[in-house]
């Protein structure tokens, strides 16, 4: 979920970000509502939590986590998704440019546990953050997502890695033409803005603070909210 400031194609990127992320689970089948049944859950190798669980963890509702489970399950029978078959299924939303990169990134944000494979916890927490979340949620979620050694900070070289991986997925859909240096000076302007002690890293505290001061990113934090 990359966070721009002002620019108006960049809301259409963050918007278009996000709707692919939530269409790798909700459009991989048409889902039958009809059944009240909780989780099938004998099927599969990686058996999830309770449902009721879920519910409490998560801002879904029972038949909203059927729903997303049944998409999930179709894509990853086996109830895991390591990172190679992630890319496969982000990648086919992205045909015009090259989403592996930025894949990668992705799948560390969901992989909390940090071994290897996204379960079905841990991806539909990590939406009902970006879906249903607090404005202050959805920050801490953007903020894992660029720290990439998950260190408690955002390096000029993180935040680099992260633009590149957008700007390479978006292909020939950005436009106008980007400029061989703009993940470059849009970095820049990220660490002018959010590095408020001039320290050449952000914490945490300092990406809350100025997200929060920045108006077009707090109305972009309630875009997501209901979709489902």
């Amino acid at each position: 979920m990359p966070i721009t400031h002002t620019h108006p194609q960049n809301e259409r990127r963050r918007v278009l970000l996000l709707d692919r992320l939530q269409c790798v689970t909700v459009t991989c089948s048409l889902l039958d509502d009809s059944s009240d049944s909780d989780l099938e859950l004998a099927t599969v190798r990686h058996q999830p939590e309770g449902l009721e669980e879920l519910q409490a963890q998560t801002k879904f509702t029972r038949k909203e986590l059927q729903s997303l489970y049944r998409g999930f399950k179709n894509e990853c029978p086996s109830g895991l998704v390591d990172e190679e078959t992630f890319k496969i299924i982000y990648s086919q939303f992205f045909p015009q440019g090259d989403a592996t990169t930025y894949a990668h990134f992705l799948f560390n944000a969901f992989d909390m546990d940090r071994n290897g494979s996204i379960r079905f916890e841990d991806f539909v927490i990590g939406l009902s953050v970006l879906l249903r979340g607090s404005v202050n949620e959805k920050l801490r979620w953007a903020f894992n997502l660029y720290d990439i050694n998950k260190d408690g900070y955002i390096t000029k070289e993180e935040m680099l890695a992260i633009m590149k991986s957008i700007y390479d997925m978006m292909g020939r859909y950005t436009s106008p033409c980007v400029k061989e240096d703009a993940p470059l000076e849009h970095v820049e302007k990220f660490f002018q803005k959010m590095d408020r002690n001039k320290d050449g890293v952000v914490t945490f505290d300092e990406f809350i603070e100025t997200c929060q001061r920045d108006e077009n990113i707090m109305s972009s934090m309630q875009l997501f909210e209901n979709v489902i």
